[in-house]
């Protein structure tokens, strides 16, 4: 072969591979999902919604909404909010939209044919979890208003929302130089992140290791807003001290106005809140709680995740044995980290936990169902149990898990000589499979975990999750120098320091506490 043939073959090679990476880029291009969400006729309490796009390299496509919604697992069944449906082609044709499930419209066209979809989405639920439009606003989770097509959910998304008011509030980028155009890389992002439109308020911002922390939101009302935002900032400094990173870069408190519930995001929360009773200690208290709860899971389930819940599947339940973990242990540690950020008492955080205790004793549900067992069935049996005739017979993660989490801390601080903790092993599940192994972690990796970090078997400990042995309270929170005790005749428990310690359990709960 001349040298004249070689260079010809390379110029061809070097032009195909040109070509190819040109037809990828445009073909990357024309699957992208452009959509614009219209709230501009709140008074019909609904919001319509316009997928334009270029067509697909697929002649059939199954537009699909999502069941649920990750972080509230229950099944939402967001379709049955579709009130009409319809397909155009580039020139205003009718297309064909055959239903093939209660959530599923199939749309079989030419590949790369261009095409509209066009469907209007009935809004009048006033929760987190949910779509509500009125006069005044709309709070809208994506999962709720976006259909998605199974073999594409890794394509990227354009969205441009068109509303009434001036301020919109969502987790998605911004498109530079657009007011209300955002994108998302995927659709897992896209769900991430809700939707709140209005004329919202936004609290003095603070940084914590250079990233920006935002509060936005609707109807919060009259308080001290300057205070509350100093609080959330020691918060965060205490988290991030605890897992010794910060991810995101930037996060935003998103306040969706008076209700109940809070849904976590991986750089935001929608929260149902309002400031009007921070000035009652109870209030504020629960209110702390709550906040520093919603931000904590961006690290416990967003990142530190079991290892079932991601990649998501939309279109039915993602079951676990550990929302004990994602749920019970991030209960615990937003009382400890309100505690550490110096803004309750020893004795206000052991109250918190006094009445958990109280609770899990006084439920007969803890003799018939285990942990793991609860967190398993929780697409059955909802998130705090079940009520009803069969309410004793369940128990809620919220309420056991935080009390399961604290033996499995003091039992390492105890087999450490107080060099460990729990919050080593929140650490290094963040570090070694977030970060550097990018997955979530089985039930026998959480529990070698806090093995590894222990020092020696925790056997007597994880039996407390996948059985339903009584809790052992005294041991336990013997080794801080703790005790509980019950009324006979309010069945209440509570939680006190003994009335001698020795300097060991002493030091133990200096360091649980934060204190110096």
């Amino acid at each position: 072969m001349n040298n004249y043939i070689k260079m010809g073959l390379r110029l061809l090679v070097i032009v195909l591979f040109v070509v190819s990476q040109h037809t990828m880029a445009q073909s990357s291009k024309k699957a992208l999902f452009n959509y614009t969400i219209d709230f501009t006729k709140p008074q019909n309490q609904n919001f319509t919604v316009q997928l334009s796009s270029a067509g697909f390299p697929k002649d059939t496509l199954d537009f699909t909404m999502p069941q649920w919604m990750p972080g509230y697992y229950q099944i939402m069944s967001y379709a049955k909010q579709i009130s009409s449906i319809e397909a155009k082609d580039a020139k205003g044709k009718a297309l064909t939209l055959t239903k093939k499930a209660d959530n599923i419209w199939q749309l079989i066209l030419p590949k790369n044919t261009p095409f509209t979809l066009n469907y209007t989405v009935t809004a009048k639920r006033n929760f987190v979890a949910a779509a509500v439009v009125d006069t005044t606003h709309a709070y809208v989770v994506t999962t709720a208003a976006f259909l998605y097509v199974p073999e594409f959910l890794q394509s990227p998304v354009h969205v441009k929302v068109k509303t009434p008011w001036k301020d919109v509030a969502t987790g998605l980028t911004l498109v530079s130089g657009k007011k209300h155009e955002f994108t998302a890389p995927d659709f897992d992002i896209l769900y991430d992140c809700p939707i709140l439109s209005g004329s919202l308020e936004e609290l003095p911002s603070f940084v914590v290791g250079g990233k920006k922390h935002r509060f936005v939101g609707y109807k919060m009302g009259e308080f001290d807003k300057v205070r509350l935002m100093n609080q959330l900032q020691k918060i965060i400094e205490q988290a991030a001290t605890l897992i010794g990173d910060i991810p995101y870069n930037e996060y935003t408190f998103i306040g969706i106005g008076p209700g109940n519930g809070g849904i976590e995001h991986l750089n935001n929360t929608t929260v149902s809140f309002t400031g009007e009773q921070l000035s009652n200690r109870d209030v504020e208290i629960r209110i702390l709680n709550f906040l520093t709860h919603e931000y904590f899971h961006h690290y416990n389930v967003k990142r530190i995740r079991p290892f079932e819940l991601g990649p998501f599947d939309y279109s039915q339940m993602n079951h676990t044995n550990q929302l004990w973990i994602s749920e019970g242990l991030t209960v615990y540690y937003e009382y400890l980290l309100v505690k550490r950020a110096g803004l309750i008492s020893e004795k206000e955080v052991l109250n918190n936990l006094s009445n958990n205790i109280t609770n899990i004793q006084n439920n007969p549900g803890r003799l018939h169902q285990s942990l793991a067992q609860a967190s398993y069935d929780t697409w059955k049996d909802g998130p705090f149990g079940t009520s009803g005739k069969d309410a004793s017979k369940s128990i809620s993660y919220y309420e056991k898990g935080p009390l399961v989490g604290w033996i499995v801390d003091l039992a390492i601080r105890n087999a450490t000589d107080n060099q460990k903790s729990l919050d080593n092993v929140m650490s290094y599940l963040y570090h070694y499979y977030y970060k550097k192994l990018k997955r979530g972690f089985t039930d026998a990796e959480f529990r070698q975990a806090c093995e590894t970090i222990a020092g020696q078997s925790l056997s007597a400990e994880f039996d407390y999750i996948y059985s339903t042995k009584e809790l052992d309270y005294a041991t336990y929170l013997g080794y801080a120098g703790l005790e509980v005790k019950v009324d006979d005749t309010t069945h209440k428990w509570t939680v006190s320091r003994k009335a001698t310690i020795t300097h060991r359990q002493e030091a133990i709960l200096k360091s649980w506490l934060g204190d110096k």
